[in-house]
């Protein structure tokens, strides 16, 4: 998580102006500009804008992977689709897209993008009673099932339908009798 070195200011200040206002589509000048820095500062800590976009959804992901242990899966939803993160997810999946086409910058967001969210995962389905031996498959649905819902909300702003649709999946997993 995030500590209190310049670079990590930057990066906290940075993660708080995107959620409210974006800035994918914005140059670097502007972006430090509406940081209060330099683009020099921002090219120091972080070698560019998307060096600087890819650490703030790095950063937010990591915030969700920690907020997943103390929810269940339904309020570990309602917080994702939260409206304050609307930004910070078009951001992730404008990263995800360039990071696979291999654009500078982005293709650090790949590493861990999977592997870091299927032992936290892992874990919340061994409290609902997955078998050990289905987890890591049950792991990778729900990422899955996850991503691709709000890759539909920020697409379509449908919230009913993606909340009806992830409804019917975490009933999945509910209590076995």
């Amino acid at each position: 998580m995030i500590g209190t070195s310049p670079r990590d200011r930057l990066l906290a200040s940075a993660i708080d102006h995107i959620a409210h206002h974006g800035g994918a589509g914005k140059s670097l000048r502007a972006l430090a500009a509406d940081l209060g820095t330099s683009h020099r500062m921002l090219i120091y800590h972080f070698g560019s804008k998307e060096g600087l976009l890819t650490a703030v959804a790095r950063e937010v992901e990591a915030r969700q992977r920690a907020a997943l242990a103390g929810l269940d899966p339904a309020e570990f939803w309602r917080r994702l689709t939260d409206d304050d993160l609307r930004a910070n997810e078009k951001l992730f999946f404008q990263l995800y897209g360039q990071a696979l086409g291999g654009t500078p910058g982005t293709t650090g967001l790949l590493d861990g993008v999977v592997d870091d969210w299927l032992g936290p995962i892992e874990a919340l389905l061994a409290q609902y009673g997955v078998p050990e031996d289905d987890r890591a498959a049950h792991a990778r649905l729900g990422l899955a099932v996850t991503r691709g819902l709000l890759l539909d909300l920020v697409t379509t702003g449908d919230r009913e339908a993606v909340d009806a649709a992830m409804a019917q999946f975490l009933a999945r997993y509910g209590p076995r009798t």
